[in-house]
């Protein structure tokens, strides 16, 4: 166990910084232009996967009683990033739209970058956010969505997703040999009408309406439709493209990462549409080092369900033995998951041996792989 005053020195944190650099790096390759604007996926993807190789895998566990105080390194970098993803977008809007030097392919490329950033990093970040305590850092979780106008996640992640993951209610839980192509524009729809229904009934609950302000929905369509608005006003009708395409390629990266995050791990039904409680062998883990420095620990996933607003440097690692462990990172993963006949060949025999570790006494699967059981009370 590391201690609580290892874990506060800021040499300790500065790893977990290096999103940081993704920022300037955005804006030399937008000045560039030509090919030079490949490499901000090229750094996401490849480069921290190679990383990943060379530094290994981290099983450390810190100390849990480290105090908030003593995580301030490690929270100031959740904390700034809103106001940095902010300049970036709207920043490289108006000088996109006003630089000769950028074709329309390398203004498609530019802002494919900066989706990559604002999925990879900002919604990676907002969801962070989202599940602390302080009103201001689920503020500023809304913020992060606003901007890639995917505000109705964090109804769906905290009504949803962590409620019923592994059970047919849960659009994000990817199921048996479903590959990305169909999950995707599955979970757009699913997660949209959940996430919606959630919050509708909760409002029910207390005898109002959907149409009663106090649903979140309305600040998700005011903040979403006054980033909408900048962009028109800084880039025109070509600012509002360009931030409609980052914003697709950062849902497109979240939901990259939901698919490999449960990917055929589904929790037991009991009958009745009763089913066992979330445990840690039901969400895939990566220990690998790098990756889990730019997501944050991320990957930590298993120790995430079980506590949900715990902070991301003290988030727990798993062993083989607990939960399922992901061959590579996401960064990997992710791109296998773009390649079907790859993922299936990868992660099929390991959900198959996963079944056989937890669930023996299960005979019949396909309710499980069509998501047929009942749907849970």
């Amino acid at each position: 166990m590391i201690a609580s005053s290892q874990v506060a020195k800021f040499a300790n944190a500065v790893p977990f910084w290096c999103s940081l650099l993704l920022i300037p790096l955005v804006w030399i390759t937008a000045g560039l232009g030509n090919w030079w604007v490949l490499l901000v996926p090229f750094t996401t993807w490849y480069l921290f996967a190679a990383l990943d190789a060379v530094t290994g895998l981290n099983l450390e566990n810190a100390d849990l009683d480290t105090t908030d105080e003593q995580l301030k390194w490690y929270r100031m970098v959740t904390l700034i990033w809103p106001a940095l993803q902010f300049i970036t977008i709207f920043g490289l809007i108006f000088y996109a739209t006003r630089a000769d030097h950028l074709s329309t392919g390398a203004l498609i490329g530019v802002f494919f970058g900066v989706g990559v950033i604002s999925g990879t990093i900002g919604i990676n970040y907002s969801h962070e956010l989202m599940h602390q305590k302080p009103k201001s850092e689920r503020w500023m979780g809304d913020i992060l969505l606003a901007m890639v106008l995917y505000s109705h996640f964090r109804s769906e992640h905290l009504l949803v997703h962590h409620r019923y993951v592994g059970t047919p209610r849960d659009p994000v839980t990817a199921r048996y040999n479903e590959g990305f192509h169909r999950f995707f524009p599955r979970v757009l729809l699913g997660s949209l009408k959940s996430s919606f229904k959630a919050e509708k009934d909760m409002l029910a609950r207390k005898d109002l309406p959907w149409t009663d302000l106090s649903n979140p929905f309305f600040r998700y369509w005011m903040l979403q439709g006054g980033m909408l608005l900048l962009a028109l006003l800084i880039g025109g009708w070509l600012g509002v493209a360009l931030f409609i395409w980052q914003a697709w390629i950062a849902i497109w990266q979240l939901e990259l990462v939901n698919y490999v995050e449960h990917y055929g791990l589904t929790r037991k039904h009991l009958g009745e549409g009763k089913y066992e409680h979330v445990k840690p062998h039901h969400s895939w883990n990566a220990a690998h080092k790098a990756s889990n420095w730019l997501l944050i620990n991320l990957q930590r996933h298993s120790d995430h369900h079980y506590k949900p607003d715990r902070r991301f440097p003290l988030l727990q690692n798993y062993t083989d033995d607990e939960a399922p462990q992901l061959p590579f990172g996401y960064p990997i993963m992710t791109i296998a998951a773009m390649i079907p006949p790859v993922w299936k060949k990868v992660m099929n025999p390991r959900v198959r041996k996963w079944r056989d570790m937890y669930y023996p006494e299960v005979t019949n699967w396909q309710p499980y792989n069509k998501a047929k059981n009942p749907l849970p009370r």
